[in-house]
């Protein structure tokens, strides 16, 4: 059986009108997987399916999950799923330019993904290029990063 990919979507304050421009790109390749945000990303996102997807409604096949806002924990929850290899690809539409409260966590977050070696995305052209890819919609297993094992296997003074 084919395992059904988990996709992350976040976007801070100033980049949410982005994301949900360019899910409205792409609603009919997310809806086909199960979709994990934080806060208020979640909600919008889940409306527009919704609204998108309106024949389906009473069949609702949109799978999301809404995790805490980023500020208040969100971005952690999304780092330990990616820790335990719950999600496969993270789209993060993230202000570079705007200082946020929580900008350690992001720091850890875009640290984790990389660490463990999920496909991610910071901006929209990545984005477009990774949702494009032929191996977006394929079975796709990346190597775990060599430095976990390193990491796990250290001696220890």
């Amino acid at each position: 059986m084919k395992k059904i990919k988990r996709i992350a979507l976040v976007a801070h304050d100033n980049c949410k009108q982005e994301l949900m421009e360019w899910v409205d790109c792409h609603w009919r390749e997310l809806i086909k997987y199960e979709l994990v945000c934080t806060g208020t990303t979640g909600k919008l996102i889940e409306q527009e399916l919704l609204n998108k997807n309106n024949i389906n409604k009473e069949n609702n096949l949109i799978k999301i999950t809404k995790l805490k806002s980023g500020p208040l924990g969100g971005d952690q929850q999304l780092g330990a799923a990616i820790c335990n290899k719950e999600i496969d690809i993270l789209f993060f539409f993230w202000d570079a330019m705007e200082p946020q409260p929580h900008d350690v966590d992001i720091k850890a977050l875009l640290r984790i993904a990389t660490l463990y070696n999920i496909v991610y995305a910071c901006s929209r052209s990545t984005a477009d290029f990774i949702i494009s890819s032929p191996l977006f919609s394929t079975s796709y297993y990346s190597e775990e990063n060599e430095q976990i094992e390193e990491y796990i296997n250290r001696a220890i003074i």
